[in-house]
């Protein structure tokens, strides 16, 4: 063989031994990455990653990752055949005290803004039954409750039977619960338990309380046979602390002198009543214990200024939004140091709404003392002092002299603009809103 041949047939072999170990390279490589050359796409002809698990680990990876895929498809498949529409409603969602107020007139809302004793309904004395005659009346007056006193109750049978009615009726002409009130604070305030026709426990002033135990458990009496008779609203605890040693109108039905005591036993016996379902207030807003006037009698007032009564008197009620306390009674004394005249607390929208809503930020409701008090009666026709007291922001006006002329007067107002529809609906709501609780 000549030296030329020899030398092409040598190339030929150097070529051969390249691509065969090119081609084994490439074979290996491709079985690290776990690539099959020889399996194929049935439609393309392409070969394609293999997707078979080549060691334990990817075995299990791969179970997991089918597991979930299956999963994820079944729930899929679910929430399609499940799930339905989302529907876009044609109007907004409201709650239920706005449907309510919604439906109801101008008059029977503001009706519901009063507290009455039945007599102040009726026109007549000593009243002890809700008869058809009451019935008619409330249907054309469907004020939002009644304070009941020594001469509207009588004995067990009479009461439950009289507020039953009472119930019933309000149920029916405006389809909510009535406000069944009372004043059972303890000692010589009291009702029910100083009318030895009531089997019940007698408890005592609060001046005698030594510890917030005993607070608590006379909350606790009271609110369990209120609760059994009927009642849903007590006007109880007295709040106040004694600061002017000459005060004589709270005396020991208040927990005593010392701002922080107070405050905890009023709390104690505010929730001693809840334990019942039974509605608490603090009484009487700012303070009644720093006077010496009887503002049953007249004109009663404190020289205090605002910072002095945010030491002592007003603590208890700074304490009453976070502790759960339902409603605030404002009393008819003046605070010429901080208002500049002799204008009762309830009759000032800056005592009742820029202090006691929006500095102490109580939401809960706001009722007057009794508006046929002597401090009221006095300097105010029964029209002018409910349109003022509704001004000033409370959302309950207490038991009025003449209910028909206080009644008139803030529809009059409302319909000449001195007072707005929304106004009326702002305490309204409060009131609906509380009631509807007691259907939970």
């Amino acid at each position: 063989m000549s030296n030329r041949k020899k030398n092409i047939f040598i190339i030929l072999i150097m070529i051969i031994v390249v691509a065969v170990a090119a081609t084994v390279i490439f074979f290996v490589h491709l079985g690290k990455k776990g690539i099959n050359p020889f399996e194929q796409n049935e439609t393309t002809g392409i070969a394609y990653e293999s997707t078979t698990p080549t060691t334990t680990e990817e075995l299990q990876s791969s179970e997991e990752e089918s597991e979930e895929e299956t999963q994820g498809n079944t729930k899929e498949q679910t929430n399609e055949q499940t799930e339905p529409e989302t529907q876009i409603p044609d109007e907004p969602i409201i709650s239920e005290t706005d449907r309510i107020i919604a439906n109801m007139t101008l008059e029977q809302k503001v009706c519901q803004m009063f507290i009455l004793a039945p007599e102040n309904l009726m026109d007549k004395w000593n009243i002890t039954v809700a008869d058809d005659e009451m019935k008619n009346r409330l249907k054309n007056y469907p004020v939002g409750g009644f304070i009941f006193f020594n001469a509207n109750v009588v004995n067990p049978t009479q009461i439950k039977t009289m507020i039953n009615n009472l119930q019933t009726y309000s149920n029916e002409y405006c389809g909510l619960p009535f406000f069944t009130a009372i004043d059972e604070e303890g000692g010589r305030v009291l009702r029910i338990g100083n009318n030895p026709n009531f089997p019940v426990t007698k408890v005592g002033a609060m001046g005698a309380m030594t510890t917030s135990d005993e607070a608590y458990e006379a909350g606790n009496i009271i609110g369990e046979y209120l609760k059994e008779y009927g009642f849903n609203f007590d006007f109880a605890p007295d709040a106040d602390v004694i600061t002017n040693s000459d005060n004589k109108v709270i005396g020991d039905r208040s927990f005593g002198n010392n701002a922080d005591f107070v405050t905890d036993c009023a709390i104690a016996y505010s929730n001693g009543l809840h334990e019942h379902g039974v509605l608490s207030t603090f009484k009487h807003f700012p303070g009644h214990g720093a006077t010496k006037g009887d503002t049953h009698e007249g004109f009663a007032y404190t020289d205090k200024t605002y910072n002095e009564l945010m030491d002592e008197e007003l603590l208890p009620f700074v304490s009453a939004r976070e502790n759960g306390v339902d409603a605030i009674m404002v009393a008819h004394i003046s605070v010429p140091s901080i208002l500049g005249d002799e204008t009762p607390c309830t009759m000032s929208d800056y005592m009742v709404t820029q202090i006691l809503r929006k500095e102490l930020r109580f939401e809960g409701l706001i009722v007057t003392d009794a508006l046929d008090m002597g401090a009221i009666t006095q300097k105010y026709t029964d029209a002018e002092a409910a349109v003022l007291a509704i001004k000033a922001g409370n959302d309950i006006l207490l038991k009025p002299k003449n209910f028909y002329n206080a009644y008139e007067g803030v529809i009059n107002a409302v319909n000449n603009g001195e007072i707005s529809e929304e106004r009326i609906d702002e305490s309204v709501r409060r009131i609906i809103s509380v009631k509807l609780s007691f259907k939970k």
